[in-house]
């Protein structure tokens, strides 16, 4: 059955899912014996998601692109016919928006409009304990749903439990999007701005192009980061063979569950150190510093005003120091209990994009990091997660990420500026965080 594209979907016909246990299986050997699109959605709670194929595929472009997505959603989950599997097992739309409003498809983006969801055909979940295995489809008998799934559950339950990495496909070549010295020129114009007054932060990413010496198994990567980043998502959005959009963020944007949202702060960064008391050292120097402490009050402060107008109330943590392999961060926890029932797109599009990725003001911010960039972001730092049929979703900031495609990963890392940033130092600090995908690939 060919994919509804568009939200352009048969009116009335329900949305039918079936759902049986599996034993536990290796998920990238699941995704290597499928066709795009694949996805692939990991959060530190335990929730792991392997999919593919589509059975619906929502796509907007422009200002009202969370807008469409939402209302698309609404008339595809209109009516749905579920069996009595888990809660983790039901259907749910993956994807993801792109950084700007003005995103236009090109290299190494093909593929990547202004939003794109998919609901996949097939989907495998595990949860802490069990494994479960969900075929959904539009327009068809629910004797062929089941049908599907006994062949599809007989795939499975033929894959191997454990599949090994595999050596890194190794690096040829790597060509830098900003030279040290032209990012280091536009640090300098970009504090100009903020001394005098223009902005008060703005966030200048680059782009790091990686030959590859051979041809890149996406999941592999991914199952390698797991080892690396054990707290952070891990996420895969392969809309067609030519290409996929991947990466390990730290960061949570938002989770909606109900009336409840989680979200966070996550800004200021430092390395590691080599003893656990140069590594406390290092965390002293970042929660002293005047300059991180503004940027990370920055971020916080737009992130609750942000929420305050769906809130009821809005609750920001304490300030700590998240710790990950290669580099420590400031974060602060944010909670909020919204006023009623919203759609987590609600709470995506008023958070979207935080001054963590963005800037402020924050049109002052986009206009200079358009005519700042040497490249266009396409959906590196944007929204990227899943949503339900009851609006509950969770999705995370599309950082520490690249996307893979025709021998090659264009890797994206990008720095908060503020009045008294070095660019020396700036320097030094966006390289750190292009090493997460990097190391994994060399």
């Amino acid at each position: 059955m060919p994919p509804h594209r568009d939200g352009q979907l048969s009116a009335g016909s329900p949305l039918v899912t079936r759902t049986c246990r599996v034993p536990d299986v290796s998920f990238r050997s699941f995704l290597a014996g499928r066709a795009a699109p694949r996805l692939y959605w990991t959060s530190s709670d335990g929730l792991e998601i392997a999919a593919s194929g589509a059975v619906a595929r929502l796509t907007a472009d422009g200002e009202r692109r969370f807008d469409e997505i939402r209302e698309r959603a609404d008339e595809l989950f209109e009516a749905v016919d579920r069996d009595d599997g888990p809660d983790a097992a039901r259907p749910r739309l993956f994807g993801g928006f792109s950084f700007s409003a003005e995103h236009e498809p090109s290299p190494p983006w093909e593929g990547f409009p202004g939003a794109e969801f998919v609901l996949p055909r097939v989907q495998l979940t595990r949860t802490e304990h069990e494994t479960w295995l969900s075929v959904s489809a539009r327009d068809t008998a629910e004797a062929t749903v089941e049908e599907t799934l006994s062949e599809i559950r007989a795939e499975i339950e033929a894959l191997p439990e454990m599949r090994p990495s595999g050596d890194s496909p190794g690096i040829e070549s790597t060509h830098p999007a900003t030279a040290r010295d032209e990012w280091c020129s536009q640090i300098r114009h970009a504090t100009e701005r903020i001394r005098e007054g223009e902005l008060k932060k703005v966030v200048i990413a680059t782009a790091l192009e990686v030959e590859l010496a051979e041809s890149v198994d996406v999941p592999d990567i991914l199952e390698r980061l797991r080892t690396s980043y054990p707290e952070c998502y891990r996420f895969l959005i392969q809309p067609s063979s030519s290409g996929g959009f991947f990466g390990a963020p730290p960061e949570r944007l938002v989770s909606l569950r109900g009336q409840t949202v989680e979200t966070e702060a996550l800004a200021g960064s430092i390395g590691r150190g080599e003893t656990p008391e140069e590594d406390d050292e290092l965390a002293a120097e970042l929660a002293a510093s005047e300059k991180v402490r503004e940027e990370h009050e920055l971020v916080a402060k737009t992130i609750r005003e942000g929420l305050e107008p769906l809130a009821s109330s809005v609750t920001v943590g304490d300030r700590r120091c998240k710790r990950l392999s290669n580099i420590q961060h400031l974060q602060t926890p944010i909670s909020a209990e919204l006023d009623c029932d919203e759609h987590v797109l609600s709470v995506v599009e008023a958070l979207h994009p935080t001054p963590a990725v963005g800037g402020l003001p924050l049109a002052d911010a986009m206009r200079t990091i358009r005519e700042t960039e040497r490249f266009d972001r396409g959906w590196y730092a944007s929204p990227v997660g899943w949503f339900d049929a009851d609006g509950d979703g969770e999705f995370a900031v599309g950082l520490r990420s690249g996307v893979a495609g025709d021998g090659r990963v264009t890797l994206f890392a990008g720095n908060g500026i503020v009045a008294d940033s070095d660019p020396e130092a700036e320097w030094d600090e966006v390289q750190l965080k292009f090493l997460p995908i990097l190391n994994e690939l060399e």
